[in-house]
């Protein structure tokens, strides 16, 4: 039994992926991002010239129609999971933002992602909205930013994106042409995915640049932040001079203008959208962003939806529903679009399978089987798969379309437009039609000439050059060298490779034709260069791609574990947490740390399995396995857990998972369960991953860790904050019976009380209460204080909300996060700070524990002045008080000193760099001496003359426990602060 495969494109793929979504659609409802919310209304367009105002019209119908193709037989329309993205926030990182001019980016909790959704008509601002014009969209391989890259063109061709007249998308894949032969004009119009051929190409390009504003450009196909920045580097004087002088001119390499674009030199008022992966420096990108999104990845409403969508037939999607259900961790893969589509693939074949893959590396080792029995049964189906009949090749072209004519033996019908090319253009028509039944021929014999010998030597060669590109981070097959055409066409029809063109057609002058016009479509994939090159170099422009990021490291693996090339030595270098210079752990790719991954779980994996991906005898494979095992476990068992960062710690997690459980049950050997044992016991007892993302499959294999570290006796503290965990995650980690202590979020912690509360989940919320710690509290946004206010209301009622009565008798002496609060770091700084500063007042009476408050640089000034006094008088535990910093002056003194001086445990308080002045410094002087408990004053870099500083140093003798007294200030004499000094030791000037 079968069905159709229904997915959606992958951004690191020609392979669909649907992307996440919040709110699904059925499969029977129309897509049209039209019908969610109305358009955005368009500001005034300009008088448009009538033939310009055509070539936007074809352009929309022709984007319309190319779009609109995902695989064969599947088009957004039908088959597209509605999609949405979150708002983030970039911050600049350090208390003292002057002082810091790097920005940041905020992970934020689930509850507040949820708040954070977009949807496709707010990407570019709303009605309401400023405008966004320099949007950068984040996702990790397989999340879907193409997919939603081309619902946005889709969108824009009918109309639902009305304030762009033009769209272009720029590939990244093109700064591989390094001839300086373009110009802004020909990048536009000619190298541009997706646009049509132009009659008029001066009138329109006129037009562009007339008005800018009504331009979107994107940037796709770009790997990592790093990328970007290497084009943000300030350019030469004399280049900048000649861009602005003739954009024209065909002198410019693409690089040089795709960078004049993004450093604003070029069409400085169009809006810029850039995708790429959250990994790398991003500084100078950063700070010119005005709006940050990221793809959200799927729920589990959105994988249902999804196999719903892909399997047609009611019978297999029900079988594949319930074998999903049955395996965790596949189900957690599937929150990645591109697994899901992986995942899927396995799926079909579920009734002929005795054991789900339970690992990334059985997913991906199960694909690359499928994909080799469907070759030898059908060598032609992947490449009928791969190419679907476009309008534009712009991802599929001759190399595939003769796989196409081979196997299906089909001719494509002439539109009108191609009946009526000129003569030249038949020629070129009858030359390039020669060159592709060459092509065809040789395509044949050799697919013809694989037999399963050649099968594993060409798998072994296709692994070393997916080696080569996670090595250098590129997708792209190496170019500097000839690949066999014998392997091409392997790669080709395996699915593992696809070919595209770099340059399309040339710009058409007005009056002509060349090439079939706008509608010829075999002409329009493809490039006729200017230079003196005849017909027969029109494929000098073609790459070959990996098809699949989670494929090509897999493949990488392969040729890292299995081939005998490798040598001991150069093997261990690409083992994970390998120390740089100066003993620094060197920041690990994405696609290295994939293939590291991989290495460990193909070492462990069934030698039978294993027998397949290569040509080794039996005997020789289990000495190439055994030996780098060896290395394998020597290295993962040499590592000092507590010297690692907390994102090593994770993928430790994740290779020691890979190890253990790629295997079934029946074919594991002690040195799985070694690996998971050692790691067990030698993770550090407080396990941290603040700061580091944490998605579902890496919560299951921390959860995997932590419950065999109870098996062996340990229990952990776990640090969750700022890690993004799913408030599912959040539950199964604080589940385990093996947790002390946990931080997270406040607010998914609360949503998770609410939920067992619900459930009627009695002992896991007691649990749940009991071990949540917040001490010490470092609010650094917003939402931190607000969430606070939340939690001090529960604590202050001893119910989680108005209408619970379950929690009573949990909560009844409140709750013990807040009681045990000690410390809160207030670091919003001047900006952000006097946002929160109500919401703080308002809570600090409900923090009676509290001993240290730090309120430095946060603009407080005389105003706020009283109402901090005012709260301060509940804190009778405070110690500690910092107010340095903070504009209050003379007034804004003398209402805090009348408070306290009631505190009866202050012995430390900071008014370091303030506005006060001698006035001030009397209020102080009356009330020091009633500060029984105080021992430290720091009133530095005031406004004090001599006559302020005398005062204090009066009262100072009447101070019996007051230690230390400074009060440096740079416009009063230092013979006076000597004099003072002699007198009493206690006043110091540093």
């Amino acid at each position: 039994m079968s069905s159709s495969p229904i997915g959606s494109l992958s951004d690191s793929a020609s392979k669909a992926m649907c992307p996440p979504c919040a709110s699904p659609l059925s499969p029977s409802t129309e897509m049209s991002q039209c019908k969610e919310s109305p358009p955005p209304q368009s500001p005034t367009v300009p008088d448009i010239p009538q033939g310009v105002n055509d070539y936007i019209q074809e352009a929309k119908a022709h984007m319309s129609q190319v779009c609109q193709d995902m695989e064969t037989g599947i088009s957004l329309t039908s088959h597209y999971v509605d999609v949405q993205v979150s708002q983030r926030e970039v911050l600049r990182s350090g208390k003292n933002t002057n002082k810091c001019l790097e920005k940041e980016l905020v992970i934020m909790g689930d509850t507040d992602r949820q708040k954070s959704l977009l949807g496709q008509s707010q990407i570019f601002g709303g009605s309401n909205d400023k405008a966004k014009r320099y949007i950068l969209l984040l996702g990790n391989a397989g999340m879907g930013k193409t997919t939603l890259i081309k619902k946005l063109c889709l969108d824009w061709s009918k109309d639902c994106i009305p304030q762009f007249d033009f769209v272009f998308l720029l590939d990244g894949k093109q700064l591989s042409l390094t001839e300086p032969t373009f110009s802004l004009q020909t990048l536009l119009l000619n190298l541009s995915s997706y646009a049509p051929s132009c009659m008029d190409p001066e009138a329109v390009f006129a037009q562009i640049l007339a008005a800018p504003k009504r331009v979107l450009i994107i940037f796709d196909g770009f790997n990592e932040l790093r990328d970007y920045e290497m084009l943000l580097q300030t350019q030469e004087k004399d280049l900048v001079t000649s861009l602005l002088k003739d954009n024209k001119a065909q002198t410019f390499t693409v690089k040089q203008l795709y960078s004049a674009i993004l450093q604003r030199v070029l069409l400085p008022g169009c809006t810029l959208l850039l995708s790429t992966r959250p990994r790398g420096s991003g500084l100078q990108v950063l700070r010119r962003t005005d709006s940050l999104l990221e793809m959200c990845g799927f729920t589990s409403t959105n994988v249902e939806t999804y196999l719903t969508q892909y399997f047609t037939d009611p019978a297999l999607r029900t079988s594949a529903l319930d074998c999903l259900k049955s395996s965790s961790y596949l189900h957690l893969l599937c929150w990645n679009p591109g697994l899901c589509r992986l995942v899927c693939l396995v799926l079909e074949q579920c009734a002929s399978l005795e054991v789900l893959p339970r690992t990334l590396t059985g997913l991906c080792h199960q694909v690359l089987c499928l994909k080799m029995v469907k070759e030898r049964k059908n060598p032609c189906a992947e490449a009928q798969t791969q190419t679907p009949e476009q309008p534009v090749q712009d991802e599929t072209q001759i190399l595939n379309s003769c796989q196409v004519k081979k196997c299906d033996g089909s001719n494509q019908k002439k539109s009108r437009k191609q009946q009526h090319t000129s003569s030249g253009s038949r020629r070129s028509m009858r030359t390039k039609k020669t060159q592709v039944d060459e092509m065809d021929e040789e395509m044949k014999n050799d697919v013809e000439g694989v037999d399963r010998t050649q099968e594993g030597e060409l798998l072994s060669q296709l692994s070393s050059l997916a080696w080569e590109g996670v090595k250098s981070n590129s997708s792209i097959l190496p170019t500097g060298r000839a690949v066999p055409s014998k392997l091409k066409a392997f790669g080709l029809r395996m699915g593992l490779v696809l070919s595209h063109h770099l340059k399309k057609r040339p710009l058409v002058s007005n009056g002509e034709n060349e090439g079939g016009g706008r509608g010829d479509k075999h002409e329009m994939g493809e490039v006729k260069e200017n230079s003196g090159k005849t017909d027969t170099d029109v494929d000098d422009d073609l790459i070959l791609l990996w098809a699949n990021p989670f494929l090509q490291s897999y493949m990488a693996a392969v040729h890292l574990s299995l081939s005998r090339t490798v040598t001991e030595r150069t093997f261990l270098q690409t083992l994970p947490f390998q120390s740089g210079g100066k003993g620094r752990r060197r920041p690990q790719r994405e696609e290295l740390e994939l293939t590291q991954r991989f290495v460990v779980g193909l070492l462990f994996h069934n030698r039978t399995e294993l027998q397949k991906l290569h040509l080794h005898s039996e005997r020789t494979l289990k000495d190439v396995v055994v030996t780098k095992q060896a290395s394998v476990m020597k290295h993962l068992e040499g590592l000092s857990y507590s010297d690692l960062s907390s994102s090593q710690v994770l993928e430790a997690c994740h290779c020691v998972y890979e190890a253990s459980h790629t295997s079934d049950e029946s074919s594991r050997n002690t040195g799985n369960t070694r690996l998971l044992t050692h790691l067990a016991v030698n993770l550090p007892e407080f396990l941290t991953f603040q700061g580091v993302p944490l998605s579902p499959p890496d919560v299951f294999t921390v959860q995997n860790a932590v419950k065999r570290g109870g098996a062996e006796g340990r229990s952990f503290c776990l640090d969750l904050e700022d890690s993004g965990i799913q408030i599912c995650g959040l539950r199964a980690l604080v589940g385990l019976n093996n947790i002390n202590t946990y931080r997270a979020c406040i607010a998914d912690v609360v949503a998770l009380w609410e939920q067992l509360e619900q459930a009627g989940e009695t002992e896991l919320l007691q649990g749940a209460v009991s071990t949540f710690k917040i001490h010490p509290l470092k609010a650094t946004q917003v939402c931190h204080i607000e969430h606070l206010e939340k939690l001090v209301k529960i604590h202050v009622q001893k119910r989680l909300s108005d209408s619970s009565s379950q929690s009573e008798s949990i909560l009844a002496e409140g709750v013990p996060a807040v009681k045990e609060l000690h410390k809160l770091e207030f670091e919003l700084g001047p900006e952000r700070g006097p946002l929160a500063l109500p919401k703080l007042w308002e809570l600090l009476p409900g923090l009676p524990n509290l001993q240290h408050l730090d309120l430095e640089d946060c603009k407080i000034g005389d105003k706020e002045a009283e109402n901090l006094a005012n709260a301060l008088a509940s804190l009778c535990s405070l110690e500690k008080l910092n107010l340095s910093q903070n504009c209050v002056g003379d007034q804004g003194v003398k209402k805090l000193t009348a408070t306290l001086k009631d505190l009866p445990k202050l012995h430390c308080l900071s008014l370091y760099s303030n506005v006060i002045s001698d006035e001030g410094a009397e209020s102080l002087a009356a009330a020091l001496p009633h500060m029984a408990s105080l021992t430290d004053l720091d009133v530095s870099y005031n406004k004090l003359t001599d006559a302020g500083v005398e005062s204090l140093g009066a009262s100072l003798r009447n101070c019996n426990e007051m230690k230390t007294l400074r009060m440096w200030n740079q416009c009063i004499p230092y013979g006076v602060y000597e004099r003072l000094q002699h007198q009493d030791s206690r006043i110091k000037l540093n």
